[in-house]
Parts: C-alpha cells; sequence; structure tokens
C-alpha cells in the first residue's frame, strides 16, 4: 500500500491532487522524510501526546487482561469450558456495531471524539463493577456485564483518531504515534500478567486494576477535551477564530503542507 496519496502508483495526477485536498482540510500535512528534532522536543513536551499515551496503556491493559482471561473468567461464573468460549460470541457482536457507530459519530459530529470516549467507557467501566460485586448466584447478569467489554474496541479507535487529527507536524506524529504504540504494546503485556490463577474464579485484584485503568481513562479524556478546548479559545482570542480572520482556514492549511506542527500552526484549531 502506498504511504501517501502522492506515491499511488493507481491513481493519475488529476486523482492524486483530489485525495490530497481532500485530506487538507485537517491541517496537519502530508509525510514527509525530513526529520525535525524541535518536533520530537514538542512532542515529548505536550501534554496532549502523553495524555494520548497513558490511554493507551489504560487501553493495552483492559485489552490484554480481559481478551486472554474472559474464557475464564465466565468460566468461573459456572459454565462449562465450550458454553464459555460461545458466551463470547455477543461481546464481538456488540463491538462490531457500537465501534462503527462510534467512528460515524466522530466523523460526522464536530467536537465530541473526547466526550464519545467517555461516554462509552463508562458502559464497560460499569459492566466491571458489575462483575466485581455481584455474587455467582446471578451468574447471567454476570455475562452481561462481561458482554459490555466488547466495548473497549471504541475507546481505541477514538484514542487513534484524536493522534491523527490533533497533532501536526510529521516527525511529531510519528514520535507520538511511536510512543503510544510502545505503551498500549506493554499494557496488554501488563494485563495479561495482573490475571492470578490463585484467586480464579472471581479475579478481584485484577478486576480492580482493570477498573483503575477505566477510571483513568476516563479522567484523561476529559482533560483532553478541557484542554483542547481551552487552547482553542486562547488561540481564537489572540488571532482571532477562522470566521473572523479572512482566509485563516486556507493559510492554517498552507501552514500544515510547510509541516508547521499544531503548536506553530496560528490557524490550527483542535478537533475535540
Amino acid at each position: 500500500m502506498p504511504d501517501s496519496a502522492k506515491n499511488a502508483r493507481f491513481l493519475s495526477h488529476k486523482q492524486k491532487v483530489i485525495a490530497i485536498d481532500r485530506i487538507s482540510g485537517n491541517m496537519v500535512g502530508v509525510k514527509t522524510k525530513q526529520y525535525r528534532p524541535a518536533q520530537v522536543r514538542e512532542a515529548l513536551l505536550d501534554p496532549k501526546v502523553w495524555a494520548l499515551v497513558l490511554i493507551g496503556l489504560s487501553t493495552g491493559v483492559i485489552n490484554g487482561g480481559y481478551t486472554n482471561f474472559a474464557s475464564s473468567l465466565i468460566k468461573g461464573f459456572g459454565f462449562s469450558g465450550i458454553m464459555a468460549t460461545l458466551l463470547q460470541l455477543p461481546a464481538g457482536a456488540i463491538e462490531f456495531l457500537v465501534v462503527p457507530a462510534c467512528g460515524l459519530i466522530a466523523t460526522y459530529v464536530k467536537d465530541v471524539r473526547c466526550l464519545t470516549m467517555i461516554f462509552v467507557s463508562l458502559i464497560p467501566f460499569g459492566g466491571l463493577l458489575g462483575i466485581r460485586f455481584t455474587s455467582l448466584d446471578h451468574r447471567w447478569s454476570l455475562v452481561g456485564c462481561a458482554w459490555l467489554q466488547g466495548i473497549l474496541g471504541a475507546p481505541i479507535i477514538l484514542a487513534w483518531n484524536l493522534l491523527a487529527t490533533d497533532i501536526a507536524g510529521h516527525t511529531k506524529r510519528t514520535v507520538a504515534n511511536g510512543i503510544w504504540f510502545a505503551f498500549y504494546a506493554a499494557g496488554n503485556i501488563v494485563g495479561a500478567s495482573i490475571f492470578n490463577t490463585k484467586e480464579a474464579p472471581r479475579y478481584f485484584s485484577a478486576l480492580t486494576g482493570l477498573i483503575v485503568c477505566y477510571c483513568g481513562l476516563i479522567v484523561l479524556a476529559a482533560f483532553l477535551w478541557v484542554f483542547m478546548w481551552t487552547e482553542n479559545k486562547r488561540r481564537d482570542k489572540l488571532f482571532g477564530s477562522e470566521e473572523t480572520m479572512r482566509g485563516a482556514g486556507e493559510q492554517a492549511i498552507l501552514d500544515g503542507f510547510k509541516d508547521h506542527t499544531d503548536r506553530e500552526n496560528k490557524g490550527f484549531r483542535y478537533s475535540l
């Protein structure tokens, strides 16, 4: 697959121009091979980057823990091994419906990505609380709470979306993506390690750890929304909004193609 529209051999020159024009509105520019050390420093000092990285760590821990032990957890509710495996299917169906729905909302509704992340995180968070505090006498209630964990895919996808749209500058975005995936992978390793077989079938310590990760995810998403909303308002006050600054939108797009970062580009406004 080509790494950018301009390198797509199957597109004509006109089609390449159209493809680049379609992505120009996000003001993050296109891929460049030039390495900029200043953008590395900016990425490492950007609170927004670290908030997203910690969200990646939190989702990684939850994903690694639940994905590896979902069958054992459901089996502990009083079901056979094959039945515990089959009972994971509804969680996949829920994920199949919820993740695309969140993607559509993030695409067509302005400035609700962080809020959507908070909302969809509250649902599996409530499910984990249900598993943690419901007795084994209500095994179908426990299974229902377990199905809600399929929604985890939505916060992960939304985090990727925020990385792509709210971090400009090719080097800065590359560094941010690299750190995010490193922490996400580390989280998966940690998540698979916090389930102690001695605590079977309830795994109370592991469930508490996953609940804490969801709490952190929700707080970080709220911080991101407030941080970017405040920064947008500050820029509007200093430089004027896109509606009041004639040609501001066009200049912001041009600055994006000059490989300016979101901090350097005065016309850049964060997608919340």
